[in-house]
């Protein structure tokens, strides 16, 4: 016998996603899409329907996954930024930072956009990765971004801390990079400023006993547009 799925999915975050699965409903509210996606499978089992959250973390009882620290409310990261005064630098002082005082540039970003161009000496590790699974769960979160018309899905890199630990030890001076930077402060229309996967990146070290963490203000779009240092591996 040939039961049904249904898979809801609410998509709020900035995450991404790569390919469909057989057929998606959408509608929007002034806060976030819904995306109900359809496949079918044998089973003798009765319908049932798993919702995904904001943040595409299911909500079944069956397959619930905790929450992640990435996964916090931005609100909650902030203020511990603010608490564990991460400061954030231009990308001018940035370079000042990291050729007299040995700072490192930490840069998120995947690591093909690392290779296509990245400051001098930066590091790279990927706070998201390509997802590479293709179980149910992870071609419903493809599917939910290709809604959306992201097709290049990324997910959360298990791997960062460790990663970072390999290569850099609690006391090491950090600048955290992404594309875009995000900022901690607060504007007329972002009151709380505004989340980016370098402000995520810090909020992370910070929580894994890193102690002199700096965010790069306006992400490495700023750092290129004021032609700055710049190799490509490419």
């Amino acid at each position: 016998m040939t039961a049904f799925t249904s898979t809801a999915l609410q998509y709020s975050s900035t995450s991404y996603l790569q390919s469909w699965v057989p057929s998606i409903e959408g509608t929007r509210d002034h806060n976030s899409w819904c995306v109900r996606v359809r496949s079918y499978k044998p089973t003798s089992q009765r319908f049932h329907q798993q919702n995904i959250a904001r943040g595409l973390t299911i909500q079944s009882a069956a397959t619930k996954q905790a929450k992640t620290p990435a996964e916090e409310e931005w609100k909650v990261k902030r203020e511990l930024l603010l608490q564990k005064r991460v400061k954030s630098v231009e990308p001018k002082e940035a370079l000042r930072l990291q050729k007299e005082n040995k700072f490192v540039i930490l840069d998120v970003r995947p690591e093909a956009e690392f290779k296509e161009a990245h400051p001098a000496d930066a590091i790279n590790v990927q706070i998201y990765r390509l997802i590479k699974e293709w179980t149910a769960w992870d071609i419903a979160r493809r599917a939910a971004f290709a809604f959306f018309g992201i097709f290049s899905g990324t997910e959360e890199n298990p791997e960062f801390i460790k990663s970072i630990e390999e290569k850099l030890d609690k006391n090491a001076k950090i600048i955290v990079a992404c594309s875009a930077g995000g900022t901690m402060k607060p504007t007329q229309n972002l009151p709380e400023g505004q989340q980016s996967r370098s402000l995520i990146a810090a909020y992370l070290l910070v929580l894994n006993g890193y102690a002199n963490v700096f965010h790069l203000e306006g992400g490495l779009y700023r750092w290129f547009k004021e032609d700055l240092p710049t190799v490509s591996e490419e």
